[in-house]
């Protein structure tokens, strides 16, 4: 997970609390008086605090099935009403969680209660469990929800079958061979909801860490006047272009090495402690007579705990730099430790990349306790 994923995760986990459990008990039993919400109180909280956001989200599913009366088809009847009672999309999602551990022997009605309960949440973690144990069903099933009315169903026909889809467990088969998903990216390749087209560029950006040239290839085919597929493009294709990959600047309309010179780039203050701020000046002098576009990124090399460095790109802007214009860009970014990243004492080099190519290179030094 990211920093903001890690940020967002603790978050959302504190929603998983007594008050929330005891509004679940309040509804459910307002619909269905033989839920024994007594129960269901003292299963959902036992050792809470020791338990991570996704314990928590499938333990309150465990907690409903132990208190529900009746089998599965009967218990989703209540739950089907409980839906639009629970207000919390994050929270919403022990429904579909419930039809995962449940609901593997009822296909048709699972996957009815699937497309339902996303409305109110996302069903995109539960439907992989469909997808390990039955994938040509799912798939066809996910393939006419991509076709849905809904924006909430649509994303779920392309965020349910990511190959890498955080929080969750990869998808082993599709990571190896992506053409199964061909025709529902294809559906969506145009959708008007920015929501879908978030997922279905991630997806694909997914892709591309195993099968750039598929996902390049799928791109030569898509309409070239049309504003949602450019930017489904644009975006699928960040990690590739961070790479600076090619083919993938060629299709954002990027091509050739850039004509400029580069009048300053500075990274200061070259010694830092952990939780400073570093600050990035950049100046550029186009000597084209024509309009160039340029994606214009960083690099930081982090030192690891060995001595050695791990590299990671990051976005600093796309524009276009008017023939012989100048542009000055400035950036910040505060070195702390996150989960995901731990920092090391010693130099880290700085590197500006422009049309995927390094053109200039600085340094800053980390001093830690």
């Amino acid at each position: 997970m990211t920093s903001y994923e890690d940020d967002s995760a603790t978050a959302l986990k504190h929603m998983f609390n007594a008050d929330r459990f005891a509004h679940i008990v309040k509804a459910a039993c307002s619909i269905n008086s033989a839920f024994d919400g007594a129960r269901f109180l003292q299963l959902a909280t036992t050792s809470l605090d020791e338990r991570s956001i996704m314990q928590r989200l499938r333990q309150t599913a465990v907690s409903l099935e132990t208190c529900l009366p009746g089998h599965f088809t009967q218990q989703l009847g209540t739950l089907y009403a409980l839906a639009p009672k629970i207000n919390h999309g994050f929270v919403s999602m022990i429904l579909p969680e419930f039809v995962a551990l449940y609901g593997q022997d009822h296909f048709t009605e699972s996957m009815d209660a699937l497309k339902y309960f996303t409305q109110f949440g996302s069903s995109e973690f539960a439907v992989r469990h469909f997808l390990l144990k039955d994938m040509g069903r799912t798939l066809t099933t996910m393939q006419q929800w991509a076709e849905d009315e809904n924006d909430h169903v649509r994303r779920l026909a392309s965020e349910g079958c990511r190959p890498r889809l955080p929080w969750s467990f990869q998808i082993k088969a599709l990571i190896e061979d992506p053409t199964p998903v061909a025709p529902i990216l294809q559906a969506l390749k145009s959708d008007p909801a920015l929501y879908v087209r978030k997922s279905v560029a991630n997806h694909l950006n997914d892709i591309t860490k195993d099968h750039p040239e598929w996902v390049i290839s799928l791109f030569s085919t898509w309409p070239e006047d049309n504003p949602h597929s450019q930017w489904i493009i644009r975006h699928a294709l960040r990690s590739l272009i961070k790479q600076g990959d090619q083919k993938a600047l060629t299709l954002i309309g990027v091509a050739g090495k850039p004509d400029i010179d580069i009048i300053r780039f500075d990274v200061s203050p070259n010694q830092i402690a952990l939780g400073d701020v570093i600050t990035l000046q950049v100046d550029i002098q186009s000597r084209s007579d024509n309009t160039q576009k340029l994606v214009i990124d960083y690099a930081i090399h982090y030192v690891k705990q060995n001595g050695k460095t791990s590299r990671k790109v990051f976005k600093l802007r796309t524009t276009e730099l008017a023939a012989l214009g100048r542009l000055d860009l400035s950036s910040r970014q505060t070195i702390k430790d996150f989960t995901t990243r731990k920092h090391y004492a010693g130099k880290h080099i700085v590197e500006l990349i422009i049309n995927g190519e390094m053109v200039a290179q600085q340094a800053f030094s980390l001093i830690t306790n």
